[in-house]
């Protein structure tokens, strides 16, 4: 069963906000991107880098290390070297609080 994690108030998380959380035992990065927040797998699909404190940008999380791109909205992988998909999470926004669980 998957497991529904609080990732935090809205009123903490301005735009550009960048957090991670632990979603059944794995590291989830939750972005406020624009007012709207989304949360992908926080590891980069190319060489298992962190996502956490990478651009945001064009709706896409851009890794630190060699710059594979991914969106935030699905997941894809948009910028080379990075050419597989990182997971994405659902998020949902209740009673002024942010919670992230798998989709």
């Amino acid at each position: 069963m998957s497991e529904r994690v609080l990732a935090g108030q809205v009123a903490e998380m301005p735009a550009g906000f960048q957090g991670e959380v632990q979603v059944n035992g794995v590291g989830v990065v939750v972005v406020n991107y624009e007012g709207e927040f989304y949360a992908l797998r926080n590891n980069c699909t190319h060489k298992d880098f962190p996502l956490l404190g990478g651009d945001v940008s064009s709706g896409k999380i851009t890794c630190e290390k060699h710059g594979g791109k991914f969106e935030l909205t699905t997941g894809k992988a948009r910028a080379l070297p990075a050419v597989k998909a990182v997971k994405i999470y659902k998020t949902e926004v209740e009673g002024g609080a942010v919670y992230v669980s798998e989709l």
